[in-house]
């Protein structure tokens, strides 16, 4: 299997800090690896050695097939990185910060041009493109710096909590964008405290807590590993509640608990559920939801973690930076 990143036992202290504790991570190419982790768990910390802007203080990496520890020019031409925190020239307009890009990354004039506007009508920032980026709103700055790391068409790219701020609407958008990278054949590694962003984006997912991996799978692997599958049926006519609780226990030996949804069971697999249609048909029951479920990645996290995404005991300087 080809990898455009690997790293085994990366390490890093800031003063007292073990900001890192031995991380190990692959990501395969053409994929997105979702980062998942509580505030200060090293998440940004891991992202900023891979991309070289960081010196791992023991372990290797490589990212696009080049070691970022004796080849960080090599990995810099083929990695784009979009951070926590808008990295655009305020006094420049949209357009401006592109081209300037551009021509840093050794496009010519016309070039540079070129990708500036594709990329602003991509990222719906054309008729934006000559204001300064001072004039734009967060969700337009965003945009743009994630455009900005894209100017190289770099291989690998690196999304360090890209929606943070942005509303439910711009966040689609920001997936679908990813989902685009994707495609045309990029590998992206996201950070993020949105579970359901992991969950909608990543192929893989990594948790990291205390400077250290302590879970990765693909999501369904990992909520598989923290819990069962649940049966929810809510039949069209509350007053039909016994008789599915009824039919429930029969299909699965377990007594159902009532939630807003209506009626849920942990289930052993896929049977019960057609077992469960055959019996309420035969019933005549007719239902509003009948589903089997996972669990959410949220329950996977907190019993991973014991806490929040969002929650943090251990900020380091670096992450706080």
């Amino acid at each position: 299997m080809e990898y455009a990143i690997e790293a085994e036992g990366l390490v890093k202290r800031f003063g007292d800090t073990l900001a890192l504790d031995g991380v190990d991570l692959t990501v395969r190419r053409g994929s997105v690896l979702g980062m998942l982790g509580p505030n200060g768990a090293g998440k940004t910390t891991t992202v900023r050695i891979l991309a070289t802007l960081l010196a791992a203080d023991a372990g290797t990496a490589r990212v696009a097939g080049h070691d970022v520890a004796s080849a960080p020019a090599e990995v810099r031409r083929m990695v784009g990185l979009t951070g926590q925190y808008a990295s655009v020239d305020e006094a420049l307009t949209g357009r401006q910060n592109l081209v300037m890009i551009g021509q840093l990354l050794d496009l010519g004039g016309r070039a540079a041009k070129a990708r500036a506007a594709e990329l602003l009508a991509w990222f719906d920032l054309g008729d934006a493109a000559d204001r300064t980026a001072k004039t734009y709103s967060g969700g337009m700055r965003r945009r743009l710096d994630l455009a900005a790391s894209l100017v190289g068409r770099p291989s690998v790219v690196f999304l360090d909590e890209p929606t943070t701020g942005l509303d439910p609407g711009k966040r689609e958008d920001m997936w679908a964008i990813v989902r685009a990278l994707v495609s045309d054949g990029a590998t992206v590694l996201l950070t993020t405290q949105y579970l359901d962003e992991a969950d909608a984006l990543a192929d893989d997912i990594v948790v990291i807590d205390h400077g250290r991996v302590i879970a990765h799978d693909t999501p369904d692997g990992l909520k598989r590993v923290v819990g069962s599958q649940t049966l929810t049926v809510r039949p069209a006519d509350p007053e039909q509640l016994p008789a599915v609780a009824e039919i429930l226990r029969a299909v699965t030996g377990s007594t159902a608990a009532r939630d807003p949804r209506g009626l849920i069971v942990p289930v052993a697999g896929d049977q019960a559920l057609t077992e469960t249609v055959g019996r309420l048909a035969t019933a005549g029951i007719a239902v509003t939801e009948l589903s089997l479920n996972l669990p959410s990645l949220d329950e996977v996290f907190f019993a991973l973690t014991g806490r929040g995404a969002d929650d943090s005991d251990h900020q380091n300087l670096q992450e706080a930076a």
